[in-house]
């Protein structure tokens, strides 16, 4: 007697002899009601691509962002499957493509303006990939690229941040915030984050110098003065964060900078960034990783099927490090 699961391969295998795969889609913009799942075609590569064999994929703000318009007006197509987080194995490859082959289990957060994750398959440029971590499973490491390195690019590239700077760090139990966390320490700096009472110890467990609950304690009165701010969170949050820099500091945002004059009145510089996918910075965190000097924060998984309901945890702001949705039981 066949058994449920040969069939349900057999199923898979002939959609892709068909050029078909399942993926979860966006027809027009709105809340988590116009995530279908549904078939889609396999993308075709151009020669400096490579087809991935999707594992997991990780949920980020900017899914369910774009999912509401907020950035519609960049000439994306609909339908368009979201997700710009992946891990996976090679595929096929562009005929220009030499660092990577069939099999190889690697990751990336591919451009946001194209297809994305949510799917069996997605098309990324080669110069975006980097081999996978080894120590840990492909579906953890789905939930590295975006947020790594959006911490990286603000803490080093943006930031500047060295040994010996003091910096305070908002939303520490996020996926960035965690991440950068460790980052931060890891460069030796002294590291003060903020987050709520029930994730305090996990912020500790990363090598936060000084945690602040901010449900019980004001971070203005508990600091006197930082070189920088890495903020998360913006708001309130961000205006009030100024009043801990010191002169000549530095507040980088992953969202917009609210008060464009704040920063010269208290005489520090402040900025937002748009984080820009690199294989070789990723092939760095990757090393950092397989060292076990820097880990994932996982708050849930789910199944492609119930990709609504993971954009929902996300969108509640109620998620402690990276949400996955496993699209291979394997992986």
């Amino acid at each position: 007697m066949i058994k449920e699961q040969e069939l349900e391969q057999t199923d898979v295998l002939e959609r892709h002899s068909k050029g078909m795969m399942m993926a979860v889609r966006i027809h027009e913009y709105g809340s988590s009601e116009v995530l279908r799942y549904e078939e889609a075609r396999i993308p075709a590569i151009h020669p400096d691509e490579v087809l991935i064999k999707v594992h997991a994929a990780g949920v980020n703000p900017v899914d369910w962002k774009i999912r509401e318009g907020y950035m519609k007006d960049n000439n994306r197509k609909l339908p368009f499957i979201p997700g710009w987080d992946v891990a996976g194995t090679v595929e096929e490859t562009g005929s220009l493509v030499s660092m990577f082959k069939k099999g190889d289990a690697v990751f990336a957060r591919p451009d946001s303006s194209r297809n994305g994750t949510y799917a069996e398959f997605v098309a990324v440029p080669a110069f975006e990939l980097a081999i996978a971590p080894s120590r840990i499973p492909m579906w953890q490491a789905a939930g590295v690229p975006l947020a790594a390195q959006a911490a990286w690019t603000g803490l080093f590239e943006h930031g500047r941040l060295e040994r010996e700077l003091s910096i305070l760090i908002h939303g520490a139990s996020g996926g960035v915030g965690s991440f950068a966390v460790q980052l931060a320490k890891i460069a030796g700096a002294y590291v003060i984050a903020t987050t709520s009472s029930q994730n305090v110890d996990v912020v500790r467990s990363f090598g936060a110098d000084v945690v602040i609950d901010y449900t019980a304690e004001d971070f203005t009165e508990r600091i006197d003065k930082v070189d920088m701010v890495f903020d998360t969170i913006g708001g309130e949050t961000q205006t009030r964060s100024y009043e801990v820099l010191n002169r000549g500091g530095r507040l980088i945002s992953t969202v917009d900078i609210a008060d464009e004059n704040a920063a010269e009145r208290h005489l520090v510089t402040a900025k937002t960034f748009l984080m820009i996918s690199n294989g070789a910075r990723l092939a760095e965190i990757a090393e950092l990783i397989n060292k076990d000097m820097l880990h994932v924060l996982i708050e849930k998984e789910f199944p492609l099927h119930d990709a609504k309901k993971a954009q929902d945890l996300s969108q509640s702001g109620k998620a402690a490090g990276k949400i996955i949705i496993r699209v291979e039981e394997s992986a």
